[in-house]
């Protein structure tokens, strides 16, 4: 989600090779999760702002592994993506869940996240336990979230995963 911390960088051309600013980009992956019609969110200690679980995606790991990840170290939930994949397949090449949505999230001037948003659900059985420090961590139903001060793009994120996930 926008506004994730920095981490390690690549730079990337803003545009064809040779022309424009060099832009550093990393990638992230956050996870809308769904359980009992409520989502789970947090307030970001960092940035003061209601997020989804999430963060980057660390070098030579998978994207779907990251996310999976980042909940479990932000909430203590284990997650299921829920999601398609292109293929069934059950051998090799493995492949991995399609996230539901893609953006491109200026983090600061010259960084972006290239933001990869999944929907979850937590592993059963699950009772609704968190295990973490994370300030207002909760789930969080349609009316909670309303109270909520999100922005405009996470708001929209939280309608579609409800809509979708309930």
């Amino acid at each position: 989600m926008s506004g994730r911390g920095p981490a390690a960088t690549r730079p990337v051309g803003n545009g064809p090779v040779g022309n424009g600013p060099a832009v550093t980009r990393d990638f992230a992956a956050t996870v809308f999760v769904a359980w009992r019609g409520r989502l789970l969110m947090h307030k970001h200690r960092k940035l003061g702002l209601w997020l989804p679980c999430g963060g980057h995606v660390e070098p030579h790991e998978l994207p779907d592994d990251a996310a999976v990840r980042e909940v479990l170290e932000e909430s203590g939930v284990r997650v299921e993506l829920v999601g398609e994949r292109a293929l069934a397949l059950s051998g090799a090449p493995r492949q991995l869940m399609r996230p539901r949505g893609v953006q491109l999230e200026a983090i600061r001037p010259g960084h972006e996240h290239i933001d990869l948003i999944y929907f979850g659900r937590p592993l059963e059985p699950y009772h609704g336990r968190l295990s973490t420090g994370e300030e207002g961590i909760g789930w969080y139903d349609a009316p909670a979230l309303e109270t909520l001060d999100l922005t405009d793009e996470v708001r929209a994120w939280t309608h579609l995963a409800l809509a979708e996930l309930g």
